[in-house]
């Protein structure tokens, strides 16, 4: 069999590969993801959000991070001043980033912030996505910087997505599009 033909051979193989793994409907990221709830509190002048995301937790996603794949997760809040006879206005917009990995040496899920320096460290994966998924008391923003009245929206979105690789990994994934997802937005109105 000549090269060409070797390559071809191969690239079907990994095409019809990949189609019947679609077939199958499971992506890696597939499983219950939603916000339960999300509300805002003020203390002492500062506007804290409280939230919880259920976060999926399945096999294929164990396995990738124990193969040196890397998950990030963002959460991302919004403050918008809602106005009856002029354009709503946008008070906030940030993102909390945060980014999982497996510690092979350790045994270890660990959670890193967005400077990538550790937060906490994890026996099990299941551990590690319920500290995830709790956010409290995290300072979004300061009363004064509230202009006017209300009524004022408050909406958040959580997502997830594939991060760093090994170059291994990276080869065979390149054809995939399935390690990113994110909620609908919740959102509520805040009155002070």
């Amino acid at each position: 069999m000549n090269l060409t033909r070797r390559w071809g051979f191969a690239l079907l193989l990994l095409v019809s590969a990949a189609a019947s793994e679609g077939a199958h409907g499971a992506g890696p990221l597939d499983g219950e993801f939603e916000i339960h709830s999300a509300f805002v509190v003020v203390d002492h002048g500062v506007l804290q959000l409280n939230a919880h995301v259920q976060y999926p937790i399945n096999e294929r996603i164990r396995s990738a991070l124990q193969d040196g794949l890397t998950l990030e997760f963002d959460l991302d809040v919004m403050l918008i001043r809602r106005r009856r006879f002029w354009f709503d206005t946008t008070v906030l917009e940030t993102t909390l980033r945060r980014e999982l990995i497996y510690h092979a040496v350790t045994n270890r899920y660990v959670l890193l912030n967005e400077d990538g320096v550790e937060q906490e460290s994890f026996p099990t994966l299941e551990a590690a996505i319920e500290t995830l998924g709790r956010i409290e008391n995290l300072p979004i923003l300061v009363e004064s910087q509230l202009r006017g009245d209300g009524p004022w929206e408050v909406a958040v979105r959580a997502g997830v997505r594939r991060g760093r690789m090994p170059d291994a990994l990276r080869a065979l994934l390149f054809w995939s599009d399935d390690w990113h997802r994110s909620t609908d937005w919740y959102t509520w109105m805040l009155r002070l």
